[in-house]
């Protein structure tokens, strides 16, 4: 395949410093003699829509703002290189099945994603949200301190088994944890090779480990399956973690637990986003919380810019793709 007619890279300028910074773009540019970047704040659908048709490019580059895409798209547009995560934001299934191609950033961030996971662990064990708000909100110090542990020899259970959870089987090693999972669809012979047991049901896995951490993708089967029953059998002082996807919890019955103060909650993604400012989650000592943070921090993003640096030089030399989002995916993601 020669190279793109022309490759448009629609970033904020902000993203385009994180994402794709010098020495990543110039690679990406070194790729076609027909590369556009222009940051177009504030425009709406229609005007992108406008902008879009008038530049048509083989190779739209996009990301977190870039406006949807229209129903008819420009006649020479192939690829959409999306460096971000979910893509329902700005295609539809129909644009997918009339052959557009479009891919995100796969599994490029799941070590970050891991990471955050392992921290928010650790700090719902040692109960941070109680002494952040005691040391800074409340001037105090070491009296009544909530139940709190450590890591090591702990039972560690994991909702959902794909990348990030697979890295952060790693990430655990050290502490010398037993692990299992409860993720549909996933092999005995993938769980065999990260030294994973299964659990039999979502409830088994509430039951029989200390830290439970939620990374289900959502769907259907997974909204709302982490119900009052499971948070009830997380004992004093244990931990739920929350860096996949918020509607898997209950919400309801995360509140009636969560206000009850026994157990720790590490929450990173909500029903509601941005967290509405009254919500009862906000000011409860056992419940630590960070705005949808746990993704690439950023001196990382630049990994994600590299992962699709890498898939436009396989578009460009006609090589397999990785992290297409095809239509069954788009059904599955958020």
């Amino acid at each position: 395949m020669p190279p793109p007619a022309r490759i448009f890279c629609h970033l904020g300028a902000a993203q385009r410093a994180s994402f794709l910074p010098p020495d990543l773009e110039s690679q990406m540019q070194a790729l076609t003699d027909d590369y556009d970047w222009q940051e177009l704040p504030g425009y709406s659908s229609d005007q992108f829509a406008e902008e879009l048709a008038k530049r048509n490019p083989e190779v739209l580059v996009g990301g977190w703002a870039t406006p949807r895409l229209p129903d008819v798209l420009p006649s020479n547009l192939r690829y959409v290189l999306y460096v971000a995560g979910a893509v329902k934001k700005i295609v539809s299934r129909a644009h997918l099945e009339r052959g557009l191609v479009i891919t995100n950033w796969g599994g490029s961030i799941s070590r970050i994603v891991a990471e955050a996971a392992l921290m928010q662990i650790l700090n719902g064990l040692r109960a941070t949200a109680h002494w952040t708000l005691c040391m800074h909100v409340e001037k105090g110090w070491n009296d009544n301190p909530p139940p709190a542990g450590s890591l090591f020899g702990r039972k560690v259970g994991i909702y959902g088994f794909g990348f990030i959870a697979r890295i952060l089987v790693k990430l655990l090693t050290p502490f010398g944890v037993e692990i299992t999972t409860f993720a549909l669809g996933v092999s005995d012979e993938i769980l065999q090779e990260h030294g994973v047991e299964r659990a039999d049901s979502l409830a088994e896995l509430f039951e029989v480990n200390s830290v439970v951490v939620n990374l289900a993708p959502l769907t259907a089967q997974t909204t709302d399956s982490v119900k009052l029953e499971h948070l009830r059998s997380l004992a004093p002082g244990e931990v739920l973690v929350s860096v996949g996807r918020g509607p898997v919890i209950n919400e309801a019955d995360l509140l009636t637990v969560a206000k009850e103060g026994k157990v720790h909650f590490a929450l990173d993604v909500f029903h509601e986003e941005p967290l509405p400012a009254d919500s009862p989650l906000r000011g409860l000592s056992n419940v630590m919380l960070t705005p949808h943070r746990a993704g690439p921090t950023d001196d990382r993003m630049r990994d994600a810019g590299e992962f699709a640096v890498a898939n436009l030089q396989a578009y460009v030399n006609d090589q397999p793709l990785k992290a297409i989002v095809t239509p069954e995916i788009y059904d599955a993601s958020t």
